[in-house]
């Protein structure tokens, strides 16, 4: 919350200005957890995901296609940086938001645990191999 009036910068992971990502991943990285890099790695790296009625302070919630993301910071706000020409901020999670929800995580020890690494797929047969 002592980031809110930091400027939106594309790519941003300090006090200089932060995307909505990168802001994530610093708030976290001084609770202990580290994050990925962009919204969509950040809700890809946990198996578990929160549905939109049961958000609780700190959770991650990601909207429209995980091009966004923003942290619960109280009942029915989250803190998050909007885009260019804004700063963070929090904001009421309005019926747009609602709309353009995809989901939350918990990144928390206690909570989600990050999922473990993606399988190999064994590759498929070819005509030499058959």
């Amino acid at each position: 919350m002592d980031k809110r009036g930091i400027p939106y910068v594309w790519g941003g992971t300090s006090e200089r200005g932060y995307d909505c990502s990168g802001l994530m991943l610093r708030a976290y990285e001084s609770a202990g957890v580290k994050l990925p890099r962009t919204a969509a790695q950040q809700y890809s790296a946990f198996g578990r995901k929160i549905a939109w009625d049961d958000l609780k302070p700190g959770d991650l919630v990601f909207f429209s296609g995980l091009g966004h993301v923003g942290m619960i910071s109280k009942p029915g706000h989250m803190v998050h940086a909007p885009h260019s020409g804004d700063v963070v901020k929090e904001e009421r999670l309005s019926a747009w938001r609602r709309d353009a929800f995809v989901g939350a995580v918990r990144p928390d020890p206690k909570g989600v645990r990050q999922a473990s690494k993606p399988a190999l797929i064994p590759a498929m047969p070819t005509a030499s191999t058959l």
